[in-house]
């Protein structure tokens, strides 16, 4: 698409954003990246601190310099908070506390992250049901809002939205399960021989960072830790896959202004956004 209207892409996949992170995030390869510019792409260290807020401003700085070259940008990823607050805006969020943050990491500890979930479960079920679950970061964070504002976390999201100085085109790509969950465990098993333990490996010493806890890295880390093995590893990472992959579709298909189209629809796509674009 992106050579299609020769312009360029604005990544809006949360864990793509980290340069230590290539397999285990299915980053785009040299070769796929050759002739389109991406934006917001391993622009960050684990070590970093990143927020769908600082996201919002980074990725509307990079969409309206693409507008001064081209009269098209394409904004791609799975991260349904980060889209979100480009395309609508997002409430300022409470600042942290550290006296909750630390009482729900004795609690992770204590009680693992099962805890965590039925809390934020009953705190804020509309959360719960899009949420990734397996990210204890992003749980205490927010479970910590819940309590801090006493006001469900997923009402910051729902803020009138903010007006954009440009029109914006949704497309959503699906296909049947059976396909989607054997493409999953796949690209699971690439990553693997791509050198995915290795990589994981470099990044233990970092395992406490909010980048890391999520799929892939967490699985691998306990089997490091020698608490499952290796290979009962990679068969929770490709659970987990699956189950976030279900969640995203949750997410996604709440919005009514998605166009849906299976992966291979390429012309489809591109007749739908010409449509639209001489509209």
């Amino acid at each position: 698409m992106a050579q299609h209207f020769n312009t360029e892409v604005v990544s809006a996949d949360s864990r793509q954003f980290y340069k230590e992170m290539s397999i285990g995030t299915a980053a785009p390869t040299q070769e796929e990246l050759q002739g389109v510019p991406h934006h917001l792409l391993h622009h960050l260290s684990v070590q970093d601190d990143y927020s769908a807020g600082k996201f919002e401003k980074d990725a509307l700085a990079a969409i309206h310099n693409i507008f001064t070259r081209h009269p098209v940008a394409i904004m791609v990823g799975g991260s349904g908070l980060y889209i979100n607050a480009v395309c609508n805006g997002i409430d300022d969020l409470p600042k942290s506390d550290e006296r909750i943050r630390q009482q729900l990491i004795d609690q992770f500890e204590n009680e693992g992250i099962e805890a965590l979930q039925a809390q934020i479960k009953t705190l804020d079920p509309e959360y719960y049901a899009t949420a990734d679950l397996q990210n204890t970061q992003r749980l205490m964070r927010a479970i910590e809002v819940c309590l801090l504002s006493q006001r469900p976390y997923s009402s910051f999201l729902q803020k009138q939205v903010q007006p954009r100085p440009f029109n914006i085109i949704k497309i959503g790509l699906n296909t049947d399960r059976e396909l989607l969950y054997n493409r999953i465990n796949q690209r699971v098993d690439a990553m693997v021989a791509a050198g995915l333990l290795e990589e994981a490996k470099a990044m233990y010493p970092h395992r406490k960072c909010n980048a890391l806890q999520t799929v892939g890295y967490k699985e691998l880390f306990e089997a490091f830790d020698e608490k499952i093995t290796v290979e009962e590893a990679i068969a929770t990472i490709k659970r987990n896959t699956r189950r976030f992959a279900k969640r995203q579709l949750t997410w996604f298909r709440k919005d009514e202004t998605t166009q849906w189209f299976e992966p291979t629809q390429l012309e489809a796509v591109l007749a739908y956004l010409n449509q639209h674009l001489n509209a």
